[in-house]
């Protein structure tokens, strides 16, 4: 299909009238408009508490374990100088 071909083709498409949508449309629409925001808003509330519940397990931990602090030599050291 050449270019001139495809414009015509384009511009015989725009001319025409639009189609009708039928009345119910808007109405399921707005139906699924609201279940996908619900749906949204659910999981970013989850996430965040995912992410909460993490942070404060992570702070549990550390204050537990205390990962920054050199465990205590296994060995002791040799004894020099008598």
């Amino acid at each position: 299909m050449t270019r001139m071909r495809r414009e015509a083709a384009v511009r015989r498409m725009l001319e025409r009238s639009a189609p009708r949508v039928p009345p119910e449309l808007h109405a399921d629409a707005v139906r699924r408009g609201a279940r996908i925001l619900r749906r949204r808003t659910l999981v970013r509330r989850a996430m965040w508490l995912l992410l909460l519940a993490g942070s404060v397990a992570f702070v549990v931990w550390a204050l537990t374990v205390r990962p920054w602090v050199e465990p205590p030599s296994e060995t002791t050291p040799p004894l020099t100088g008598w």
